[in-house]
């Protein structure tokens, strides 16, 4: 008990206070045939996180309680739950400190659904404990 997905189904936490890119991001990704819990902003995030043990967690960075500090408490909430990041208007030193901060992927927005898909998949195919020994070099 107290696994991460019950009977071994995927819990994808979608983290996105934009509307239409939220509503977006749930229909792209449903068809995975992952369960998909929705959050609107960080502090919901860090609840459903507790509330939904969650497999993987899909997140924009920039949104109402956001930024670095989110993703530090998402870590310290969901140690060995990968993280993966959208932001707009990302530069080389956010995507650079969000790795730093231990997230298996980030991304750009516009985010290439197919690049996403892709992410998920290969961040699901390859879990492993010890989230530090993976390293992306995307």
């Amino acid at each position: 008990m107290g696994s991460q997905a019950t009977e071994g189904r995927v819990v994808l936490l979608l983290v996105e206070d934009d509307t239409d890119m939220r509503s977006l991001l749930y229909d792209e990704l449903s068809e995975m045939g992952h369960r998909i819990v929705e959050a609107t902003n960080a502090e919901q995030a860090l609840r459903d996180v507790v509330d939904h043990n969650p497999t993987l967690v899909v997140s924009d960075l920039r949104m109402p309680a956001g930024g670095m500090g989110y993703v530090s408490r998402l870590r310290q909430c969901a140690p060995k739950v990968p993280i993966i990041l959208m932001k707009a208007f990302g530069d080389a030193q956010t995507k650079a400190d969000a790795l730093a901060l231990g997230v298996a992927a980030y991304f750009d927005k516009p985010v290439r659904i197919g690049e996403l898909k892709s992410a998920i998949r290969d961040i699901l195919k390859n879990r492993n404990p010890c989230p530090s020994d993976r390293h992306r070099s995307t």
